[in-house]
């Protein structure tokens, strides 16, 4: 899986210049479903590579980036609405969503409510679950459509900005391994803080009889 990843990344950069927003927007779509597509790699190269070529603008990426996130969330949610609960954990492991991780997505968004899908937009692990849960439990689309939205949206642009911070870095663009393993380090500190006070303290819970 991680090798086909670094396929379709690999494939992503050479053909941004063609593909575009729709490029994008797809991948983005992509990423809020089940497979695994970085949209730490997606939004802040197309950004960086806008600000250096200025092909592409920013905000039109981040709008991309928002629109496609929401179409991935959108086919999450139906999907997860339309099949119910027991279709879900009987034939969820065969689209990459065990019963344990569906039981996992079920607690944290059970913690957060209809506000969590406004936060997981903004975290790993859970960006591309949540969808399921709220679905099950068919949470109102209008509200899961804008939390979606705005959530994505801020994680799409914050995306951008790193993007174009990196690469404004003289020391990162010539390669200074001490610059990009602060850049790194610093990227994955504040993630990482986010997932364990967020995320990990409630999906890692047993679930209660």
């Amino acid at each position: 899986m991680k090798e086909s990843v670094a396929h379709l990344i690999a494939w992503y950069q050479n053909t941004l210049a063609s593909g575009g927003y729709p490029l994008i927007a797809a991948l983005m779509a992509i990423e809020s479903t089940v497979f695994p597509v970085p949209s730490e790699l997606v939004i802040p190269f197309a950004a960086q590579r806008a600000h250096a070529t200025g092909g592409l603008s920013l905000w039109g990426i981040v709008l991309a980036g928002t629109i496609g996130s929401w179409l991935g969330a959108t086919i999450m949610y139906w999907a997860s609405r339309l099949a119910g609960r027991p279709l879900v954990l009987r034939y969820g492991r065969y689209v990459l969503v065990p019963e344990a991780k569906l039981h996992a997505a079920e607690r944290w968004a059970a913690r957060f409510g209809s506000f969590g899908v406004f936060i997981a937009r903004l975290l790993p692990v859970v960006r591309h679950l949540i969808g399921i849960p709220m679905g099950i439990v068919k949470m109102d689309f209008r509200w899961y459509s804008l939390f979606t939205l705005i959530g994505s949206g801020i994680w799409c642009a914050v995306l951008a900005w790193v993007g174009v911070a990196a690469g404004n870095d003289p020391k990162l663009l010539h390669g200074e391994m001490r610059e990009v393993t602060l850049w790194l380090f610093g990227a994955v500190a504040v993630v990482g803080a986010l997932y364990y006070f967020l995320v990990h303290r409630y999906m890692a819970r047993p679930a209660k009889d």
